[in-house]
């Protein structure tokens, strides 16, 4: 009798650790799905804004379409795309994440906006495969990416 309870109390344990399991995967590939991207460095002050709440950027934040990431006077971030398009933003700089669209050996866009600051881009996959599909917009020009690198400064009000 000793053993059947053990057995048995051994079998619901398995059972209970591989639902967790399921769980866990399943909730993890429902969050980085949604994910655009990662921070990879952060510098001073940096937050991410999203659906009207704002949280400081870690190392390791996801980055979602439609993020808003500010950094203050002292601030910079790194970002990479699931394109493996790096985005850096330097102080006192403001950019939307407005559209992001990757899907591996597939046609994908890159949309951001630069409000106010300085952005370094290394284009990824998305822009190598259709050079028509990354643009970057600032106050005054809208930038269609036909390299690889490109630095872009956006003034804030009454800036140059």
């Amino acid at each position: 009798m000793r053993t059947g309870f053990a057995t048995r109390s051994r079998s619901r344990a398995l059972l209970a650790l591989g639902l967790g399991m399921v769980c866990a995967v399943l909730w993890t590939g429902e969050a980085s799905a949604q994910d655009a991207g990662r921070v990879k460095t952060v510098k001073g002050t940096v937050y991410i804004e999203r659906k009207g709440q704002r949280e400081l950027a870690l190392v390791g934040s996801g980055v979602r379409q439609a993020d808003t990431l500010v950094t203050g006077p002292d601030g910079a971030v790194g970002v990479t795309l699931a394109d493996d398009t790096l985005l850096s933003a330097g102080p006192n700089s403001v950019l939307v994440i407005e559209r992001f669209v990757y899907e591996p050996n597939q046609p994908g866009s890159v949309e951001a906006a630069l409000t106010k600051g300085t952005l370094a881009v290394v284009s990824g996959r998305i822009a190598k495969q259709a050079p028509d599909a990354m643009r970057v917009k600032t106050p005054s020009a809208i930038l269609g990416v036909r390299g690889t690198e490109f630095v872009v400064r956006a003034g804030g009000a009454g800036s140059p």
